[in-house]
């Protein structure tokens, strides 16, 4: 998923006891200084009771004569992501496949690059999806995303325009669902779910899955109608750093239907468990 986020804290417990470790202290201190600190603090209070404070263009960083303090959702910011760039392997069977995003833009609005896809044996550039998409968030944790998308590899080329939804369910799972409309009534539908599970501030097992579906079936593109694939895997990756993660995982990937017979056709299974390895890269 794109979203930055805060510096990791720590997993420890962050429960802090009522008063631990603040009376113990209190009791050391001469009653004189207790009671001059409470005067004070009193008259402090007081003082400051009359005075209406108003924030104006002058407090913020940048001033402003006579203007608002500056909105910090106008400041632009650039992210990109390569999540996955992974070397998967089936006995003889093995393949390089990526996924990766980048976003420019602020709070309100955002422009989207998202791309991925497999070289198999030869060289061949195979299941490529690039992406151009709008971006604005219509809740606390969930944008609209609207653009283009394009199917660019060693097969035919295919276009689609682009709706969906983005963002972090209940209990934190990151979420992509989007529908798609292409030429000669072509619609489709993809469903990306994942979600980090933090055994150690850096060592990270992450569950992911994928389903596509196609209204029609594309045989030049070795696609079936309906649900055409599932892959669900699962990756343990070691963060060096947030913007530095090697990883190790398992995927499982099967073909439905005509997707499937197709891919036997090619000399392919329509089923298969890959190990993989692989690095993450946050710029």
């Amino acid at each position: 998923m794109g979203v930055s986020l805060p510096p990791a804290l720590s997993h420890g417990t962050r429960h802090v006891p009522h008063g631990g470790g603040v009376m113990n202290g209190l009791r050391r201190i001469p009653h004189a200084v207790l009671l001059l600190s409470l005067i004070l603090l009193t008259g402090g209070t007081a003082a400051g009771a009359g005075m209406e404070m108003q924030a104006t263009g002058r407090d913020g960083p940048v001033y402003l004569p006579g203007g608002p303090m500056p909105a910090m959702d106008d400041q632009v910011y650039l992210h990109a992501l390569l999540e996955q760039a992974e070397h998967r392997m089936a006995g003889t069977n093995q393949v390089f496949t990526y996924e990766g995003e980048a976003w420019l833009g602020t709070d309100e609005n955002k422009l989207w690059l998202k791309s991925e896809g497999t070289v198999g044996k030869g060289g061949g550039f195979q299941d490529a999806r690039h992406e151009v998409l709008y971006d604005r968030p219509f809740s606390a944790y969930f944008d609209w995303q609207a653009g283009w998308r394009i199917d660019l590899d060693n097969g035919p080329t295919r276009q689609w325009a682009a709706f969906g939804v983005q963002g972090l369910t209940l209990y934190f799972f990151d979420l992509e669902a989007t529908a798609y409309l292409g030429t000669d009534g072509r619609v489709a539908a993809r469903v990306e779910a994942s979600y980090d599970l933090l055994l150690t501030n850096r060592l990270i097992l992450q569950p992911r899955m994928e389903t596509n579906w196609y209204g029609q079936s594309d045989p030049a593109r070795g696609l079936g109608a309906g649900v055409s694939n599932l892959e669900a895997g699962v990756r343990l990756r070691y963060e060096f750093a947030r913007t530095f993660a090697p990883y190790l995982g398992v995927v499982y990937q099967e073909a439905f239907g005509r997707t499937g017979t197709f891919q036997q056709q090619q000399g392919q299974a329509a089923d298969s468990v890959r190990f993989l390895f692989g690095l993450r890269l946050w710029f």
